[in-house]
C-alpha cells in the first residue's frame, strides 16, 4: 500500500515537475512572510512544574518585587589601573552618568545603586555587593520585566548604549546577564553554510556531477526554509527555546541531505538501467522511499517522546525540531522526485567537470562517476564485508569492546550548565563574568532567590537570614525586601561557588533539605530556593530522573515498529541493542572532552564544563532516531536479498556492501554538518554538534560495517525468525513483507 502510494507520488512529481517546484515555492514563500508577519520570538522558560525553583518563582511573582524577570548587569573599573571609585572623582561622576543612562533605556524596571552607595560610605557599597572591596570594581544590576514583553531590541539598546558610552566614559564596560542569555543570536548562520559547502563537496565526489550534487542541496534548502519559518510561527503561540532554530537546522540539514542521497542513489541505478527518468523517479521514491518514511517517522516519534521528561521547553523544542523533519520527508518524496524529472537524463552520467576529472584519472575515480559501475565499485565492500563475515566472533567482540571502553566515561557524567566563564575572552559576557569573579567571587554570576512565606511568624525572617548566612556553601545575603502587602521576603544569597560548579547544586540541595526545614520549623511559614542557577539545577534532575522512561519508551517503540516491518524478533533487538552501544559511546566521549578536557582545544572550548542537563536526553532521542535510518536502509537492503535469494550469508555480503557507499557518504555528510556547529562559540551547541556527528560516525563505520554483518552472520537464518503466533497477530509492514521488483 505505501509502496504504490510513494511511486504514484513520485511519478506524478517527475511528469510535473515544474508545478511541484512552483508550489514548494509558493509554499516557502508564504512560510517566511507568515514568519515575518505573525512568527513569535523564541524564548528559554527553564522551568517545570511540581519544581522547588518554580515555587519560589510563583511566590516573587506574587509580591511583585520584580526580581522575577529578566536582567543585566553592567561591570565597569576604571581605565586608570590605578584608580578606585573610593578616591577617583572622575570615576565616580561617569558610574552616575552610567546608571541615570541606563535607567533611561526603554522597558528598564530600576538598577542597582553603586554610585548612591559609595556616596553614603564605601563599606555600605562593599557591604551591599555593589563595589569591590578594593573599589577598583563596581556592579550595575539592571532590571527588566518578564521575557514576554521584551524583544531583541531591548538588548540591541543596552549593547548599543554601552558601545557609545565607551568612548565617552574613563571606564571600561563589559556587560552580561540572563537579557544576553535569551536574546542573543544564536550560533548556526556561518555553520549551516559551512555544512551545506561540505555537504556539497562530498555529494559530488560521490556522483561526479554538479547537477547531482546540487540536487539534494537545493531539496534541504527548500525544507529548511518551510521548517524554520513554521517553527517561528509555533514561537507565537508558545514559548519555543532559543536552541530549537539552531538543533533544527543541524538535525534538519543532516536528515534531509541524507534523505534525498538515498532517493537519489537509487534513482541513479534505474537510469543506469536504462528506465525512462520519470519512471525510474517514482520507481526510486517507491523503494527508496520507503525506508525515508520510516526513518523520518521514527525520528519525530523518539523526538516527541521527549514528553515524558515533564520539561515544558523541552517538548516544545522536540516538537519544533519534529517539524522541519516531517518537512524534509515531505520535501524528499515530493520536491526532491519532481527535481529528478527536471533533470531528466543527465543524471545518468558524471557532469563536465565529473567527465574531465575521470580523463585525468581514470581507473578507481572513473569507476566511482560511473552509476553503470557500481557494482565494480562495490567489490571492495563486498570482499570487506566477507571478510568480517568469515570471522564474526573477533569482530564482533572487538568492535563491542571497543564501544563499551568509550562509554566507560558516562559513569562520571555530571550535569549542569556552562555559565558565561566558558565563553571565549572575546564575547563581552565573558569578560564581565571575569571582572565579577575577581571582584566579588564566583558565586555573585549565579545568586540564588529565597522567596520565603511568613505566614505570620515575625521571627522566621531573622531565623531564615542568619541560617542561611551561616552555611558554609554561602559567601554572602542582600538585604532582605519584605512585600507589605502579601508579607513575602525575597532574599538575595551570593554562593561561593560559579555557577556550573557542582558545588553550588550540593549547596542548593543543603539549603532545601537541612537549612530552610530547620529554620523554618513546624509552622505554617515556607521558604524555596529560586533563581537561574537553582532552576537549572532543577531541570537537570528532572531530565536525569526522567532519562530511563525515555530510553525505555523510545526503545520498545522502535523495536515493536522494526519487528513490524522487518518479521523478526531477533534483527530489531539487535537493532535496538548496538544503537544503545553508539549512543553510550557518544555520550562518553563527551565527558571526555567536556568535563575532561580531552581534546577541547580543537573545537575551541575554553574551560572544561559540565554537560547541559537536557542534552543527554534530546541527544538519545535524535540519535536513536537518526540511527534508524541507516538500520532501515541497509536492513532492508539485506531484507531484499533474502527474499530474492533465500540464503542468509548472500544476502548480508550482497545487502550490506550494496547499501556501504550511500551510507558512508550519507554519514560523512552528517558528520561534517555537526561538526560545522562543533566549532560555534556556545559550549551548549557545540555538545549537540560533536554528541551529534561521533555518534553517526560511530554508527555508520563500526556498527554498521563490522557489528551489523559480524551478529547477522552469527545469528544465521534465525536472523528472520518470528513465531507463528506472532506473525499472524502482527499487520503486514511496509517494507520487506514481499519480493521486491527489481
Amino acid at each position: 500500500m505505501l509502496s504504490k502510494a510513494l511511486l504514484r507520488l513520485g511519478a506524478s512529481a517527475a511528469r510535473h515537475p515544474w508545478r511541484v517546484i512552483a508550489a514548494w515555492l509558493v509554499a516557502a514563500t508564504l512560510a517566511v512572510l507568515a514568519a515575518v508577519a505573525f512568527g513569535g520570538r523564541n524564548a528559554d522558560s527553564m522551568t517545570a512544574p511540581g519544581l522547588d525553583s518554580q515555587r519560589a518563582a510563583h511566590l516573587i511573582e506574587r509580591a511583585g518585587t520584580g526580581q522575577e524577570g529578566m536582567t543585566a548587569q553592567v561591570v565597569v573599573t576604571p581605565l586608570d589601573g590605578a584608580a578606585t571609585f573610593f578616591d577617583h572623582d572622575g570615576a565616580r561622576t561617569a558610574l552616575t552618568r552610567l546608571q541615570t543612562e541606563v535607567r533611561r533605556l526603554p522597558h528598564v524596571l530600576g538598577t542597582s545603586d553603586p554610585a548612591g552607595a559609595l556616596d553614603a560610605g564605601g563599606d555600605t557599597a562593599v557591604r551591599g555587593g555593589l563595589v569591590s572591596a578594593d573599589g577598583r570594581i563596581a556592579v550595575v544590576r539592571v532590571q527588566y520585566p518578564d521575557q514576554s514583553r521584551l524583544s531583541a531590541e531591548d538588548l540591541d539598546a543596552l549593547v548599543d548604549l554601552g558601545d557609545r558610552l565607551r568612548a565617552e566614559l574613563p571606564l571600561r564596560i563589559e556587560m552580561g546577564g540572563s537579557l544576553f542569555y535569551a536574546f542573543s543570536d544564536p550560533d548556526g548562520g556561518a555553520s549551516e553554510l559551512i555544512g551545506l559547502l561540505a555537504a556539497a563537496a562530498i555529494l559530488f565526489l560521490a556522483f561526479g556531477s554538479l547537477v547531482a550534487a546540487a540536487l539534494p542541496i537545493g531539496m534541504a534548502v527548500f525544507g529548511l526554509t518551510v521548517g524554520v519559518a513554521t517553527m517561528t510561527v509555533l514561537a507565537r503561540v508558545t514559548d519555543v527555546p532559543t536552541f530549537a532554530p539552531v538543533l533544527g537546522s543541524m538535525v534538519g540539514l543532516g536528515v534531509g541531505i541524507d534523505y534525498a542521497l538515498f532517493v537519489l542513489a537509487r534513482h541513479r541505478e534505474y537510469l543506469a538501467r536504462g528506465l525512462d527518468p520519470r519512471e525510474a523517479a517514482g520507481r526510486a521514491v517507491a523503494t527508496a522511499g520507503r525506508p525515508v518514511v520510516f526513518a523520518g517517522g521514527t525520528v519525530v516519534v523518539s523526538i516527541l517522546g521527549l514528553a515524558v521528561a515533564n520539561v515544558p521547553f523541552m517538548t516544545v523544542g522536540g516538537l519544533a525540531v519534529s517539524i522541519v523533519v516531517l518537512t524534509m520527508v515531505l520535501a524528499s518524496v515530493t520536491l526532491l522526485p519532481a527535481f529528478l524529472g527536471a533533470a531528466g537524463p543527465r543524471l545518468a552520467r558524471p557532469g563536465r567537470i565529473g567527465r574531465a576529472l575521470r580523463t585525468r584519472r581514470p581507473g578507481r575515480l572513473a569507476r566511482r562517476r560511473d552509476p553503470a559501475a557500481d557494482a565494480a565499485h562495490a567489490a571492495g565492500w563486498r570482499r570487506w564485508i566477507g571478510h568480517v563475515s568469515r570471522h564474526p566472533v573477533p569482530y564482533a567482540v572487538g568492535a563491542a569492546g571497543l564501544l563499551l571502553t568509550a562509554t566507560l566515561p558516562v559513569l562520571g557524567l555530571r550535569v549542569g550548565l556552562p555559565d558565561d566563564g566558558s565563553l571565549p575572552p572575546s564575547r563581552t559576557e565573558r569578560r564581565a563574568y571575569d571582572l565579577v569573579t575577581e571582584g566579588f567571587g564566583p558565586g555573585t554570576n549565579g545568586p540564588l532567590v529565597i522567596a520565603a512565606d511568613p505566614a505570620g511568624d515575625p521571627g522566621v525572617l531573622d531565623r531564615l537570614v542568619g541560617a542561611v548566612a551561616a552555611d558554609p556553601g554561602i559567601a554572602s545575603v542582600a538585604p532582605t525586601h519584605v512585600d507589605r502587602a502579601t508579607g513575602i521576603a525575597t532574599l538575595v544569597v551570593f554562593p561561593t561557588t560559579s555557577p556550573q560548579d557542582k558545588a553550588t547544586a550540593d549547596t542548593i540541595a543543603r539549603l532545601r533539605t537541612d537549612v530552610l526545614p530547620t529554620a523554618i520549623g513546624h509552622g505554617p511559614a515556607r521558604a524555596h530556593v529560586g533563581g537561574a542557577a537553582a532552576s537549572l539545577s532543577d531541570v537537570g534532575q528532572r531530565t536525569s530522573q526522567r532519562l530511563p522512561v525515555l530510553v525505555a519508551a523510545v526503545l520498545a517503540m522502535s523495536f515493536l515498529l522494526l519487528m513490524l516491518v522487518f518479521r523478526s524478533v531477533l534483527v530489531p533487538l539487535k537493532a535496538v541493542l548496538l544503537n544503545l552501544l553508539s549512543i553510550g559511546a557518544a555520550y562518553g566521549i563527551m565527558v571526555a572532552v567536556f568535563q575532561w578536557g580531552w581534546g577541547g582545544a580543537l573545537i575551541g572550548l575554553e574551560a572544561t564544563v559540565p554537560i547541559v542537563s537536557f542534552i543527554p536526553m534530546f541527544l538519545f532521542a535524535i540519535l536513536f532516531g537518526l540511527s534508524m535510518d541507516y538500520e532501515v536502509f541497509l536492513l532492508s537492503r539485506v531484507r531484499e536479498e533474502y527474499l530474492r535469494t533465500g540464503d542468509n550469508g548472500t544476502a548480508i555480503v550482497e545487502g550490506v556492501s550494496g547499501t556501504a557507499r550511500i551510507i558512508t557518504s550519507a554519514a560523512l555528510i552528517m558528520v561534517a554538518v555537526f561538526l560545522s556547529f562543533a566549532v560555534t562559540e556556545d559550549p551548549s551547541t557545540k555538545m549537540f554538534g560533536l554528541g551529534l556527528a561521533t555518534a553517526i560516525f560511530i554508527d555508520a563505520t563500526v556498527v554498521r560495517m563490522v557489528l551489523v554483518p559480524a551478529t547477522m552472520t552469527l545469528l544465521g537464518r534465525t536472523n528472520w525468525w518470528l513465531p507463528k503466533w506472532l506473525d499472524r497477530m502482527l499487520p503486514r509492514g511496509p517494507v520487506g513483507t514481499e519480493r521486491h521488483r527489481r
